[in-house]
């Protein structure tokens, strides 16, 4: 295979400190390799001029998988917008199909995604779908912080057992990464109308143990197994006037671990009770912690305005929304494991909580110091569509656009937030590392988000503009895997992606420990459990 060569481009690598260099890129069977003695023949493309990336991460989206297909029914017409349209300036409704998700990323310049929330009975239905999704690599994180044998073993004071039946669970399913949401509180919704957990330190009915020790029992053995990516954590308490409190304290029982927090803004607020007269961002003293504390990364899960869906393994969560939007709503309880919550939801900017939201999401973005601990998210489509990512970028590079912008909101939140006093502004390297580099090292992904030889030619060419979110809502190219599948910003025949996922070593006695279990208590057998077979050829084990 000859190789392909991108001349001449402005190369952003925060990875290995380049910041701007003109250099090219040399491809060669789908990887980036070092400049060849005899690049006789190579296929040259001249992007001079042009500003050249890694591929970006998206490490929190969902995509996939039932709850993903249960919006769809629930919002046929959010699914249909756009459906198949590979155009960048297409409409796209907030839960498209497979194919028009891979496409439209693809637009963006993505080229990994994670869908943030499967339950291991629906790995095999995630896998499928993932088969199915053009130029992008996929993996997900399993959810496992109301998993019934979990609590057990946690509340049986078995660190080893729960070790080992994590292990397997990542292993059985397919999966990157252990998730939790709302450590026992969905356990309890799921129990009785108007269950949660809202203390760190309840009781978890039915179970001897609490969020607190479910929180440091999963991160503990996560962190033991050395995985890539060590816990995904969705904190108790989503949405409530006054969580940031629950937020700190989570923060503070992690004790040292590598953890990451996600959709970090709906986890911020001060305030009291269900009123909004108190409600007010507490991201100064939840960042000061955050850039106190490097072993912890957040992704902002940032609200933008507009139609969406809301679709959450946060039970609970789902029927506090419906209860304050008056939508319609769906709830399942997935046996033993986990529940979900879906209802659409509209942000409004001349609404004051709406608005309030998304400007503590831009402060979370300007207040952690370190843009490595940070990373883009817009929690899609919970936030709003990940199309809005170049106008998240814009409202990051330019503090004259973000003032103009905040002019239009509710103006309340000029007293409420501290987002008119920021006025940093994100340099080219620093978008490269919230989009790109960042992401890819909290997830261990050593070969992606750079540009250095060894790593996937997953590569990103942009035309500079004054007006960034024009520069980023369509690239000029993107390569996949060494194949050119955007180029003058025309979509290319797609390229096969690979599903990423973890395996680690288990104590194979407690297989049958585990076996029994699902036998007493799961509907379904054991050998019907996890991923099987789907799709092995396009997996890669990390």
């Amino acid at each position: 295979m000859s190789f392909l060569k991108l001349s001449g481009g402005t190369l952003y690598d925060p990875v290995h400190g380049v910041d701007g260099v003109v250099g090219d890129i040399w491809i060669e069977n789908g990887k980036i390799v070092d400049a060849p003695k005899d690049g006789a023949g190579a296929v040259t493309i001249d992007v001079s001029g042009r500003v050249v990336m890694a591929g970006a991460v998206d490490m929190h989206c969902h995509i996939a998988g039932p709850k993903v297909n249960a919006a769809r029914k629930m919002q046929p017409e959010q699914g249909r917008i756009g459906n198949g349209l590979t155009s960048h300036d297409a409409p796209m409704g907030s839960v498209p199909d497979i194919l028009t998700t891979g496409y439209r990323y693809t637009g963006l310049g993505y080229t990994t995604c994670f869908d943030a929330a499967v339950t291991p009975m629906g790995a095999r239905h995630v896998h499928h779908e993932f088969e199915l999704v053009p130029n992008i690599d996929t993996g997900f994180y399993v959810l496992v912080g109301n998993n019934h044998l979990a609590m057990q073993y946690i509340a049986d004071q078995d660190p080893a057992g729960l070790q080992s039946f994590l292990a397997w669970l990542i292993n059985r399913s397919g999966a990157y990464a252990p998730k939790l949401v709302n450590p026992g509180g969905v356990e309890m919704w799921k129990q009785r109308a108007g269950g949660n957990a809202r203390d760190l330190d309840q009781v978890i009915d039915g179970f001897e143990v609490t969020p607190r020790q479910v929180l440091q029992g999963i991160t503990q053995a996560a962190n033991q197994l050395e995985l890539p990516h060590p816990v995904h954590i969705h904190c108790n308490n989503l949405g409530i006037p006054g969580n940031w409190t629950t937020t700190l304290e989570t923060m503070r029982s992690l004790d040292g671990l590598r953890a990451h927090l996600t959709h970090i803004q709906f986890h911020s607020y001060g305030g009291t009770g269900d009123s909004d007269s108190g409600l007010e961002s507490k991201v100064g003293p939840l960042a000061d912690f955050v850039n106190e504390h490097p072993e912890l990364t957040v992704d902002v899960g940032q609200v933008m305005f507009g139609p969406t869906t809301s679709m959450t393994a946060d039970g609970p969560l789902g029927y506090f929304l419906q209860k304050l939007s008056g939508e319609k709503w769906y709830s399942c309880d997935t046996e033993l494991e986990s529940g979900c919550g879906i209802s659409p939801i509209r942000y409004r900017d001349r609404n004051f909580v709406n608005a309030l939201q998304w400007a503590i999401g831009l402060e979370w973005y300007l207040r952690v110091e370190d843009p490595w601990q940070v990373v883009m998210s817009s929690d899609h489509p919970n936030g709003g569509s990940f199309l809005a990512y170049p106008q998240i970028i814009r409202l990051l590079m330019d503090a004259s656009y973000r003032l103009e912008t905040l002019k239009r909101v509710n103006p309340r939140v000029l007293q409420r937030s501290s987002l008119s006093d920021l006025d940093r502004e994100y340099t080219l390297s620093e978008i490269a590392i919230i989009t790109r580099a960042g992401p890819a090292r909290i997830l261990g992904l050593r070969n992606k988000g750079h540009l250095a030889a060894g790593a996937d030619a997953d590569v990103v060419v942009y035309t500079p503009s004054e007006n960034y979110e024009t520069m980023f809502s369509w690239p000029w190219m993107v390569v996949k895997a060494g194949q050119i599948v955007v180029r003058n910003g025309e979509i290319q025949a797609p390229a096969a992606g690979k599903t990423l996922s973890v395996n680690r070593d288990f104590d194979l006695d407690r297989v049958k420990q585990i076996e029994t279990w699902f036998s007493d208590h799961y509907s379904i057998s054991v050998r019907n459990y996890g991923h099987g077979r789907v799709g092995a050829d396009r997996i890669e084990v990390v």
